[in-house]
């Protein structure tokens, strides 16, 4: 999202800038009755109320209808009467069940921009996430589409990918978010670093670079003279940041949302590194 303009009261020195002028988490004030009348404008078709497509939405949020004993349920009206994280789950649905056509997409893509909401529609248009910086979104989704094609990335793309949307998803899964990164790079890191291990993992393929240093190089030198350090460095960190790998006598701490977004972005590096080749096992 782009830096908000700056009010005109701000800009005429009139006016202090508002402590919190967005992005803004939940359903602000301001943006709560746009987005109700968002949802039942799509539910609308020439003036009538479709309840048929809002059936399903109340069906799997587990929202009771209003029900008249001389009229059929009404599903519309509970659907826009809701609020705060139910309104967001509602409009989610929406989205995921195609109840809102492309230009209802767009619609609401701009009520989220001009509200300075933290949402956004994701990219395949069937859901929400949170929002990222343009770049760092854009970097990832190159990753992605270039693992997809690369002939010895395995199933990295879809780990990869899967590990994005349950880290920014409208219903974040850390611990999940986590795995799957790990699993994209050790996609990706296969063939590279433990080919002839049908079996082998993030923390095998770490043991593989301690015994063979030699038979690794990456493309950013190091001043140590270690050439497979760098990459290393970074698998050994995706790798121990797990917590929630092992259980033990002490109890499992799930990873935080912030060290899975860690972990994601770091995979993402990691992925593109070995597609690329700028990691390479030395003949």
């Amino acid at each position: 999202m782009t830096t908000p303009r700056p009010r005109f009261s701000v800009r005429a020195g009139l006016a202090a800038a508002p402590e919190l002028d967005g992005p803004f988490e939940d359903v602000p004030p301001h943006l709560l009755a746009p987005l109700q009348t968002w949802v039942r404008d799509v539910f609308t078709y020439r003036g009538s109320l479709q309840e048929d497509q809002a059936r399903p939405v109340c069906m799997r949020l587990h929202i009771a209808p209003f029900v008249d004993p001389f009229r059929e349920p009404k599903y519309v009206k509970p659907l826009v009467l809701t609020t705060g994280p139910q309104l967001l789950d509602v409009v989610d649905e929406m989205l995921a069940c195609r109840a809102a056509s492309v230009r209802d997409r767009q619609s609401l893509q701009r009520l989220l921009d001009d509200a300075g909401s933290v949402y956004r529609v994701n990219e395949a248009g069937d859901g929400l996430e949170e929002r990222v910086a343009p770049a760092v979104r854009d970097a990832v989704r190159h990753t992605i589409a270039d693992a997809a094609t690369g002939p010895a990335a395995g199933s990295a793309a879809d780990h990869l990918a899967t590990a994005w949307q349950a880290a920014y998803g409208r219903s974040p899964d850390p611990v999940r978010a986590y795995s799957e990164s790990i699993k994209a790079v050790e996609s990706a890191a296969h063939a590279v670093i433990q080919p002839n291990n049908a079996k082998a993992t993030l923390g095998t393929m770490l043991g593989e670079i301690k015994n063979a240093r030699h038979k690794f190089v990456t493309a950013i030198p190091s001043t140590g003279g270690d050439p497979i350090a760098p990459a290393e460095a970074m698998m050994r960190a995706l790798w121990n940041g797990q917590t929630s790998r092992h259980g033990g006598q002490t109890p499992t701490a799930p990873e935080t949302l912030e060290s899975a977004r860690a972990g994601v972005h770091l995979a993402a590096t990691l992925v593109q590194w070995f597609v690329s080749g700028a990691v390479v096992r030395t003949p």
